[in-house]
């Protein structure tokens, strides 16, 4: 009876500590629960710590009662079947149907270690169905090369390709934009062509280690690379930007880029304009995993690349993942999965400002993910309604209620447990929207990109500040970095010895050689130090 009445008063004072269910839409849904006035007005105002403090004293309840049931002989069995199946514990609540806002608040110390684990886990994605599915795709590409193209997005796209699929972007006629989306793109291609242009030959290394022992390590350009800018749900022109220009840079000489076609067959105008001004050779005018297939085997017009790059929906994330591990000897950038942000903020970041980032993300697609981590002095409410009425008024509102629907937030003590959970989390976008946001880098390990301070949204890395947007996801910034020049080089090592190193060195090569039994090795340095002769 204790915790039936401790989860109704739970329910009672969540209906009150978050605004109206609201359909994205913007249908009328069901009012909230009405709420008797003693939990209205303790309820009023509510911020993160009254949260927590609240749901503490249910989760106690809760746990007493647990115990009770669990010291029954009668039913053990079903309690301890129950008691596995549990969610986990959530502090505050505004679920309601999936057409509608979702989220979860976490007590980050009221979870355990197991619990801690499963709430960094993001939305699944189920790649051994959808390896199969591409499989037939990636091998008819392999087999009958233009013609499994055309055929495969006739089917998916609607597109007749005809016999071009694949044009060369010096045939192509100059794309008519309005002057101010030229400008736009060109302050982005600046920032962008600055930024990655300070990283060449930051690699290359040339270091005496001895006297007459030089050695050294020399950048090459890939050859041949593959750029997949895509265009389903939204045609992203940034992406053909972010990979284009650090492959002018490093120098590659063939670049091929695949993106889906427009109903009537043509290039988007702004994907070309962008190819010519960055020195695309080739466009492939098809997407999804056919385009994939075709640039890492190469068919009758397409050249093979010799390394794939870009984002992609889960078809095009397999089909990379598929040629990386086969004979078609095609290097990918990184793993990807689903858009994701995790934001950090503290009581005066604004919650507009907050709500904005976090949809950001939301918007990209249906598995996208966002991670709000606040210390318990921030007015969760303020930011809950806020993404509410942001979420309403978007075009792609029924996309974003999905993502929101598997997205959450955590409650921390301060702000060094929000960069613990966050290096756990390992984001794609980390935005820290604290006072003196610099002062938390040394402490960050794990994000494809970090955007500090008040003024520094996501969305100009993504468009126009200069850092590459193609980042690895899922949780794979633990061990990859995002796109950048380095990407589309490849380094050689290179060694030089004297005489005079020779005879310095080459002893000790010798005797390394003689313990590990590899006397041809031994005998390449003492023959050329004159104490050995050739049988």
């Amino acid at each position: 009876r204790a915790l039936t009445t401790a989860r109704r008063t739970q329910r009672r004072s969540t209906a009150s500590s978050f605004p109206p269910r609201r359909h994205f839409s913007g249908v009328r849904s069901r009012p909230a629960r009405r709420v008797p006035p003693r939990h209205a007005r303790s309820a009023r105002g509510m911020n993160a710590s009254a949260c927590v403090a609240a749901d503490r004293a249910v989760l106690a309840v809760d746990r007493s009662a647990r115990r009770v049931a669990g010291s029954r002989r009668a039913g053990s069995r079903t309690a301890a079947r129950r008691s596995a199946r549990a969610p986990l514990r959530v502090a505050n609540r505004a679920v309601a149907e999936p057409d509608q806002m979702s989220i979860r608040t976490y007590v980050y110390d009221e979870l355990d270690a197991k619990e801690r684990v499963e709430i960094l886990k993001r939305p699944r994605v189920d790649f051994t169905s959808i390896l199969g599915t591409v499989a037939p795709i990636v091998d008819a590409v392999a087999e009958r090369g233009d013609a499994a193209v055309a055929e495969y997005t006739a089917k998916f796209d609607g597109v007749d390709l005809g016999d071009d699929v694949v044009v060369k972007v010096a045939d192509l006629p100059d794309p008519e934009l309005d002057d101010d989306v030229k400008k736009a793109f060109d302050v982005a291609y600046d920032n962008i062509v600055a930024f990655h242009k300070a990283q060449a030959n930051l690699g290359d290394v040339d270091v005496e280690t001895m006297p007459g022992v030089r050695c050294r390590r020399v950048s090459r350009p890939i050859g041949a690379v593959g750029l997949y800018v895509p265009g389903g749900t939204a045609v992203l022109p940034s992406t053909a930007l972010m990979l284009a220009i650090p492959a002018k840079i490093a120098g590659c000489k063939t670049v091929v880029l695949a993106t889906p076609p427009a109903k009537d067959g043509s290039v988007v105008p702004e994907v070309l304009y962008v190819a010519k001004k960055a020195g695309v050779t080739h466009i492939l005018r098809a997407g999804g995993a056919q385009a994939v297939a075709a640039m890492g085997h190469g068919t009758q017009t397409c050249p093979k690349v010799d390394k794939i790059f870009g984002p992609g929906n889960q078809f095009v994330t397999a089909a990379k993942m598929t040629l990386q591990n086969s004979e078609a000897m095609c290097a990918i950038d990184m793993p990807a999965g689903p858009s994701e942000v995790l934001v950090v903020a503290d009581k005066d970041a604004p919650a507009d400002h907050v709500a904005a980032d976090l949809l950001s993300q939301a918007e990209h697609g249906p598995d996208s993910q966002v991670v709000l981590v606040v210390t318990p002095d921030v007015d969760l409410n303020a930011i809950t309604a806020a993404v509410a009425r942001q979420a309403k008024a978007l075009p792609r509102s029924e996309i974003t209620a999905k993502a929101l629907g598997h997205s959450y937030a955590v409650v921390v003590k301060d702000l060094a447990e929000a960069c613990l959970f966050s290096n756990a989390y390992a984001p794609e976008h980390l935005i820290v929207n604290v006072e003196n946001a610099e002062s938390l880098l040394p402490d960050l390990d794990n994000a494809g990109s970090i955007f500090l301070g008040r003024y520094t949204p996501e969305s100009v890395g993504d468009y126009a500040s200069g850092t590459n947007h193609v980042l690895p996801t899922y949780g794979y910034s633990r061990m990859y970095s995002g796109v950048s020049l380095d990407s589309f080089v490849k380094y050689m090592t290179v060694q030089e010895l004297t005489k005079e190193g020779l005879d310095a060195l080459g002893p000790s090569v010798a005797r390394m050689a003689a313990v590990e039994g590899l006397d041809a090795h031994r005998l390449a340095v003492t023959l050329r130090l004159g104490t050995d002769k050739a049988a």
